[in-house]
């Protein structure tokens, strides 16, 4: 295994590039402040990341445990130690060879208790559209009757204790501005005078005339295409570029901006060639980023979509779609996805599409409904020459072709029209299909991933390798990564999952439901017992807790992500309309620990391996989550924000010459041998060439060079491979050269077997899933 790189001497041996080697993601929250940050410094530049990735940094809402709820753009929050302790962060992670990056949210601000907190917001709701600050937000002062309405209540208005208090409107912690001259007003005549209205969250469902973050009233948009705006927001996150304490920016959910490009441009401006940059831009299947876009490239999350795929089989995704179908009822997913987008439109952003419908007519009302429900993709941009065809036709067989095209001329000559378009496309695409269908579709719960596509999960090696000679040519510097604060399982958990793609048997038909009471494997059938009560719960559990396996709280974490999961798919309860009675039987389905038979447990480690291994290797920036260096098994939020915890034994017991024993072991050797090699050689991750197998198992090996003095190999489908007879013959035709492996055998650590020109690929991998080899 390689060395860690020894402390430089001094800061000007320090290396600086504009683009990271690879980033380490750690979520900043009161428990794990920028000091916390500061001491895992030392471990994570041994493990060889080149910059740390930070949470959200500025001010944000009291407790906040994520701090994308922003209140202060001026200000370093408090409890994490405030910007003395975020430039003493990046002083230590500069004395230790490593860079920062920071997560900004432009999109939104919080909608906090107290509302003081805000000043912008305080502000406005104290004068109205005359504030200086009136121009931040999306407000629709006429829709509202001249008042900003505020869902912050618990209920009724007359029902709640509202009172005046040192110059304030109370109720319980929350406060709210007073129009000047208003204060000695009677309760009703006081409530009528302010710009605003506190109503009860159930009464503002299409009464809502502020634009928000998706659909969460308490997040408030923010209209950052107003240059003033643009500068305020963003003079504290330049300051720390400019100061060399951040070297590169993530943008947050940028599809929320009114013109994504505008505002790129103009933070590209401001933040230098220098500054890396990349956006949280989720792209379909067949989507590319825009060409015009300043920036590095995504976040990450389309390479997510691809590397899990190419270990997903497609015959067996097929089938385990079949058997869910059998078992539930559940109609396939182009209906779910179409049906969850209805639902959420008419339903959760009533309000965002009443305001599109007002501004375009009685008439066009139709249309605008229909081309957002046929909309392929998640938003339309600026500049743009034509709408997608399928969704003119779609939409025009349910609402008539007339309608349609007045909607298509009048986003063609009405830019705000447009951008709340565009705007409420995006919030619907991401609520509908991330946070409803993928909860309610569930055959394969590893392909229900942000940026997934669970129709069609499967990615064949052909696609992987084209996906990535696209990326080494025209985003080299994009982001990649497999496990975030926003997937819904991390990537260990997926690849147990997806390993049943290549056993879907073991799932049973039909599924069951509640388990019994002692602990078993998979290969013990279905959790049989009210599976006519729920037979979708039974499914979606059986999965996740085979994907969970033996984890640390297993049962109470499953019981957890359940209940979370089926108030999302809205099908027996919701997060706005809860059936208690239903929820309470929903910890029954949590079974004790699941394990995989061992024949799929050596499939899932070789998924694991293979997967860690592409992401690594592959063109792109790829960046680790806070422990995910190690077999790392998450759900969903907030379980997988819970306190990281770093191998900081174990690398040093790996770096000493100890054999890895186990797949958490093997994966954070893997993790730490790639990592290094980026940082140390990184002009060995230039270009992109797949590599051939020729044999009766071609097919199970995903090979690629590297600059192209690097080369790796993953083993794919694995449980089929062995299931067929192996490799048989199968032979790899390696580029010419002597090529060395970098990872110890596992049965000789000394052993560092050469090969050149074509070799059996059972003798190449030596028992291993994965390789990785060096020319010589």
């Amino acid at each position: 295994m390689s060395q860690p790189r020894p402390t430089p001497a001094s800061e000007s041996e320090l290396p600086k590039p504009v683009t990271p080697a690879s980033t380490y993601r750690l979520q900043l929250r009161p428990e794990f402040p920028f000091a916390a940050a500061e001491a895992a410094v030392p471990y994570l530049a041994s493990l060889g990341v080149s910059h740390l990735h930070l949470s959200p940094v500025l001010e944000a809402a009291p407790g906040s445990a994520h701090g994308y709820d922003v209140t202060d753009h001026s200000r370093v929050r408090a409890e994490l130690g405030g910007e003395p302790g975020l430039r003493a962060l990046a002083a230590t992670a500069r004395a230790h060879g490593l860079g920062l990056v920071l997560d900004i949210v432009p999109n939104h601000m919080a909608v906090p208790t107290p509302l003081r907190l805000n000043r912008p917001l305080w502000e406005v709701l104290r004068d109205g559209p005359g504030s200086p600050y009136a121009h931040w937000f999306d407000i629709d002062w006429e829709a509202g009757g001249g008042q900003v309405v505020l869902p912050l209540l618990p209920g009724p208005a007359d029902s709640c204790d509202l009172r005046v208090e040192d110059g304030v409107l109370r109720h319980g912690e929350q406060e709210f501005p007073l129009r000047e001259g208003t204060e000695d007003l009677a309760l009703p005549e006081l409530l009528a005078a302010q710009w605003y209205r506190p109503a009860w969250w159930r009464e503002t469902a299409a009464a809502l005339n502020y634009r928000r973050f998706f659909t969460i009233s308490e997040l408030i948009g923010v209209r950052v295409e107003e240059p003033e705006v643009f500068t305020a927001t963003h003079a504290k996150v330049l300051e720390l570029v400019r100061d060399g304490v951040a070297q590169g920016l993530r943008i947050d959910h940028v599809d929320g901006l009114a013109d994504p490009e505008e505002y790129l441009g103009r933070l590209r401006a401001a933040a230098g060639d220098g500054c890396w940059v990349v956006v949280e831009k989720i792209l379909a299947r067949h989507e590319r980023l825009p060409a015009g876009w300043p920036v590095a490239g995504t976040t990450g999350y389309d390479a997510l979509h691809r590397v899990d795929g190419v270990f997903t089989d497609p015959e067996g995704a097929a089938e385990l779609a079949s058997r869910y179908g059998e078992s539930t009822g559940l109609p396939p997913w182009p209906e779910t996805a179409r049906a969850c987008a209805r639902e959420v439109l008419t339903g959760d952003l009533a309000a965002e599409l009443g305001a599109l419908e007002r501004r375009a007519g009685v008439e066009l009302a139709p249309a605008v409904r229909e081309l957002l429900i046929a909309f392929p993709v998640y938003r339309p941009y600026p500049g743009e020459p034509e709408l997608p065809p399928q969704a003119l036709e779609r939409a025009a067989e349910l609402a008539g072709p007339a309608a349609v095209a007045g909607v298509r001329e009048l986003l063609l000559r009405d830019p705000a029209f447009a951008a709340r378009f565009a705007q409420t496309s995006a919030a619907l695409r991401a609520k509908s299909l991330e946070d409803r269908a993928f909860y309610r579709y569930a055959p394969l719960l590893s392909a229900t991933e942000v940026g997934g596509e669970p129709g069609r999960p499967a990615v064949s090696p052909e696609e992987f390798h084209a996906y990535c000679a696209t990326l080494a040519r025209d985003w080299p510097r994009t982001g990649t990564v497999l496990s975030t604060h926003d997937t819904k399982r991390s990537a260990d958990v997926r690849a147990r999952i997806s390993a049943l793609s290549q056993a879907p048997e073991l799932m049973g038909s039909p599924a069951g439901s509640p388990a019994g009471t002692s602990a078993g494997t998979a290969a013990d059938g279905p959790i049989g017992g009210k599976a006519a009560r729920d037979p979708h719960l039974a499914w979606v559990a059986r999965q996740t807790a085979l994907g969970l396996g033996r984890a640390p709280e297993a049962v109470p974490r499953l019981a957890d992500a359940l209940l979370k999961g089926a108030r999302e798919a809205a099908l027996h309860t919701s997060w706005t309309d809860r059936n208690e009675e239903y929820e309470t039987g929903v910890p029954d389905y949590a079974p004790v620990p699941l394990d995989l038979p061992a024949d799929l447990a050596q499939a899932a480690r070789a998924n694991l391996l293979g997967m860690t291994l592409l992401h690594l290797a592959m063109p792109g920036v790829p960046e680790v989550y806070q422990g995910a260096e190690t077999e790392y098994r998450a759900l969903v939020d907030p379980d997988n924000r819970r306190p990281a915890h770093f191998p900081r034994a174990a690398l040093a017991r790996l770096d000493a010459g100890d054999v890895p024993d186990g797949p958490a072991e093997e994966k954070l050797a893997l993790t730490a041998t790639l990592l290094r090699l980026r940082r140390d050689r990184p002009e060995l991750f230039r270009g992109y060439a797949p590599v051939a197998a020729r044999g009766p198992a071609a097919g199970h090996l995903v090979a690629f060079t590297r600059a192209p003095g690097l080369l790796v190999a993953a083993t794919r489908l694995s449980h089929r491979l062995a299931a067929s007879g192996g490799w048989r013959g199968t032979l790899l035709d390696l580029p010419p050269g002597t090529w060395t492996p970098t990872l110890p055998s596992p049965v000789d650590p000394k052993s560092r077997t050469k090969h050149s020109s074509s070799v059996d690929v059972s003798t190449l991998l030596a028992g291993r899933p994965v390789g990785v080899w060096l020319r010589r």
